[in-house]
């Protein structure tokens, strides 16, 4: 018995060590979503303030751990008025849940450099399971020799199940601003110095 714990022990331990962090690069990533508008256009915006992790078992990032968290307050689009109603409590109520966060259960490969990203997406005080396709860029050293993976990842949420409630009807009875947000994320990471 003392010895297959040991063997566990040994074995948890090489899994540790065997982890991989990579930080995201926010001057080489984006952050962006976009929303329907009187049912005839978009209107995007983005953040510009957001950090996150990745955490990586293997050099194929099959079964890595992410974690993202976004600054509200750092929303942008284009428009300080809208961008002033945006943080209010007809949607993000910036003020009393200044991030928004999301953390994974699964990262999976579904074939080449596609990937299936699950996991739960906080904003507001509203937690709900959200599944990202993803798109694996690669892995490539840069001229000063720091190792750099590249992502693009989408999802599509329905804003007022986060409580992001605000809505009001035009004439012909369509909504102001569509309740499905397509999230888009185009992030490069740096590997972690050991």
């Amino acid at each position: 018995m003392k010895k297959i714990l040991v063997a566990a022990a040994a074995f948890v331990t090489l899994q540790l060590q065997a982890q991989t962090k990579w930080n995201v690069d926010a001057s080489h990533s984006n952050v962006k979503f976009e929303v329907t508008h009187l049912v005839v256009s978009e209107m995007d915006g983005s953040f510009k303030v957001y950090n996150g992790t990745i955490n990586s078992p293997s050099a194929d990032f099959q079964g890595a751990q992410v974690e993202f968290a976004i600054d509200v307050n750092s929303i942008n689009t284009d428009n300080e008025r809208r961008d002033g109603h945006l943080k209010g409590d007809d949607f993000f109520n910036a003020e009393k849940y200044p991030k928004m966060t999301f953390k994974s259960v699964s990262f999976k490969k579904v074939s080449g450099s596609k990937y299936e990203l699950v996991g739960d997406l906080t904003i507001r005080d509203v937690t709900k399971r959200v599944t990202f396709d993803v798109t694996y860029g690669g892995t490539t050293k840069d001229p000063w020799g720091n190792t750099k993976a590249g992502f693009k990842a989408s999802a599509t949420i329905d804003r007022l199940a986060y409580g992001l409630k605000w809505n009001t009807l035009t004439e012909a009875g369509g909504a102001v601003v569509g309740k499905d947000v397509k999230i888009n994320v185009k992030l490069e990471f740096n590997q972690a110095k050991s």
